[in-house]
């Protein structure tokens, strides 16, 4: 799956974009550039906190050994993505290659590199630089040796692990702090505009961070509910009322989240052309399921193999719900968000001491055993997690 463009662009539109698309091979022609200008009303952003280095194209072209095919990661809307070992530093990096005949040109490639050259925080991947080498387009990243939520979510190679139950609620909690960095920290906010599984990468440990901003737009300012934009995404993550409109809001992120957070519970892809009817569509296959409890167990990840709390699966349930609401102004803030799944991600399942969920066991009554309850009591990590069985049931009474 690839983003895909909306039809429609005016012709003295486009002409305008395009004037917006010269890069240059010296950091001040990017500095220069009109785009930059607007992204200097970033929260302690400016010209003089854009770190990314300047590379030559001959210092990445050596450093992934000219490109070599075993150096190769993968390969997305943007061009291939290529491990190299940078030596002036001797750091492991990932490279980004633009590709020439590719559907994103120049201007996702500037609002990349001032994006993230701006921005900063744990659950963002760090942009290192980039290369402006004549007509040659590069990012260079941190390299995240675990690769992207996608890989180890749909159809993981054999040495990959399953993803336990309390993994993939650390990369929700994670992924949703990463977006409230951007929707709530960032002024003027910053509309992702293109969250889904493959580019959420994953460091030690499964640490999340967003990566691909090079479709990100700054928000609306002052009494303007919106941002009127050409339709780009990733189909099966977009927001029914942007693709519709091309108004473009906080919300719309909301919404992809909320597919991701369903990807993440289930296990299914966001669009599945291998299944038939409703099914192919995860959020049209979900939705019925929402409304009866005891279906629920029906929704959950088979490869869990029932190791997750029945509790804490309709909870994550109920927060991807209400991010996939049709109507937008329905949709949680991703602050709240952030509660319900860094409270979620502090409630550790052990297998061992909880009961392993089956297809026949109702959630009405959800067990819980004495060792849980000690850690409910205990409080622990995450934001809004709260201390003793009062918060718990401040926090199901809000949220689920």
């Amino acid at each position: 799956m690839g983003w895909f463009p909306c039809s429609g662009t005016s012709k003295k539109k486009r002409k305008k974009k395009q004037s917006l698309d010269p890069v240059q091979s010296s950091s001040e022609s990017i500095r220069s550039n009109p785009l930059f200008k607007t992204k200097e009303v970033i929260k302690n952003g400016g010209s003089d906190n854009l770190a990314a280095q300047t590379f030559t194209f001959r210092e990445l072209a050596a450093a992934t050994k000219n490109f070599r095919g075993d150096c190769l990661l993968g390969e997305g809307g943007f061009g291939r993505v290529y491990k190299g070992r940078l030596e002036s530093s001797n750091q492991i990096v990932a490279i980004k290659q633009l590709d020439r005949n590719g559907l994103q040109g120049n201007r996702e490639f500037l609002v990349e590199v001032l994006m993230l050259g701006l921005l900063h925080h744990p659950n963002l991947v760090n942009l290192i630089g980039y290369c402006a080498d004549g007509d040659q387009r590069l990012l260079v990243y941190e390299y995240m040796p675990l690769g992207s939520l996608d890989d180890h979510l749909h159809d993981p190679s054999p040495d990959k692990k399953q993803l336990t139950w309390n993994t993939r609620m650390k990369i929700a909690a994670g992924a949703a702090k990463g977006l409230e960095y951007l929707h709530d920290k960032a002024s003027p906010p910053v509309i992702y505009r293109d969250l889904k599984c493959s580019n959420i990468l994953l460091g030690e440990s499964y640490h999340p961070k967003l990566s691909d901003f090079g479709l990100a737009k700054l928000g609306p300012v002052g009494d303007n509910t919106h941002v009127s934009t050409r339709v780009m995404g990733t189909y099966g993550y977009c927001a029914p009322e942007y693709a519709m409109t091309g108004q473009l809001t906080l919300k719309s992120d909301v919404y992809s989240f909320g597919v991701v957070l369903l990807e993440i519970i289930t296990g299914r892809k966001a669009i599945d052309n291998s299944k038939t009817g409703v099914e192919q569509n995860l959020v049209a296959w979900a939705r019925p399921l929402f409304k009866d409890r005891r279906k629920f167990s029906q929704i959950a990840d088979p490869g869990l193999q029932g190791q997750y709390p029945a509790r804490g699966l309709y909870q994550a349930l109920a927060v991807a719900a209400m991010c996939v609401q049709e109507q937008p102004n329905m949709r949680p803030v991703i602050a709240d968000v952030v509660t319900a799944l860094s409270y979620l991600a502090s409630q550790k399942y052990d297998p061992e001491s909880q009961p392993v969920q089956n297809s026949q066991w109702s959630p009405s009554t959800p067990p819980r055993s004495k060792r849980d309850n000690g850690k409910r009591s205990s409080g622990g990590g995450g934001s809004g997690s709260g201390s003793g069985s009062g918060s718990e049931k401040n926090h199901t009474k809000r949220y689920f």
